[in-house]
């Protein structure tokens, strides 16, 4: 087991609905150093707390026990899931969203997030960041985290596509619901706009696009609604 130091918060509660997590969502503590977002995860009057922060350097903190419901994830939805702190791990990794993710923390993260997946058998594919089930009020891991990292180790997804040059630099001429209904079928649910949506998509799996919808998009997010097994993506438990 990846060594962890135990700093309790008294943040959190009883799982509401659920018996064991089946889920676990990544985040940016959006904070200058790890041990202030640590104070402030450990703080009553903030209420709120994460089960785990990983700093720069790989140290490892656990806050609230992974049976319990730490209180992280807030007001959003992934698939079918809407009390997502309920069914969810949380993982804060020390990152003030405008750099990159070192080699320790992501080397600390990857061994913790298969010992969490192993333990509670949830599928690679319900690890998601917390802009995925919050797209209106959230942006992290953000766009400097490296998802496919993730996907090869087993530990994420990523649609077995490579968007051809030409659809990089087409805009998608058909109607929004093409790409708007497999978006929502592989979890992307939460109530917003269907420009934050992809936003959302293309953080994760297209950081490097902007502005309209392109055929790229549309090509990797049907390409993911096919890859991702839907009853594992939006199953409630």
């Amino acid at each position: 087991m990846l060594p962890r130091i135990w700093h309790p918060s008294p943040n959190f509660g009883p799982r509401r609905g659920v018996v064991a997590p089946n889920m676990v969502v990544l985040h940016y503590t959006a904070m200058d150093t790890a041990e202030a977002a640590l104070d402030r995860l450990c703080d009553p009057k903030h209420e709120v707390s994460a089960h785990y922060l990983i700093s720069e350097n790989g140290r490892l903190w656990q806050m609230v026990r992974e049976g319990d419901r730490a209180w992280h994830a807030g007001r959003g939805s992934w698939g079918q899931v809407t009390d997502v702190n309920s069914h969810s791990i949380g993982i804060e990794l020390a990152n003030t969203g405008t750099h990159s993710y070192p080699e320790p923390q992501m080397k600390a993260l990857e061994h913790l997030l298969a010992e969490i997946l192993a333990r509670w058998s949830i599928p690679a594919a319900r690890v998601i960041g917390h802009q995925d089930m919050a797209p209106d009020r959230k942006t992290d891991p953000g766009r400097r985290f490296d998802w496919r990292r993730l996907a090869i180790l087993g530990l994420a997804v990523w649609p077995d596509c490579d968007p051809s040059p030409e659809a990089e630099g087409s805009s998608f001429e058909g109607p929004t619901d093409v790409w708007l209904d497999p978006l929502r079928a592989i979890g992307f649910t939460a109530d917003a706009t269907p420009d934050q949506l992809l936003a959302a998509f293309r953080a994760r799996f297209r950081p490097h696009a902007s502005g309209p919808c392109r055929d790229a998009d549309v090509q990797m997010i049907q390409h993911a609604a096919n890859d991702f097994p839907v009853d594992v993506t939006v199953r409630i438990a």
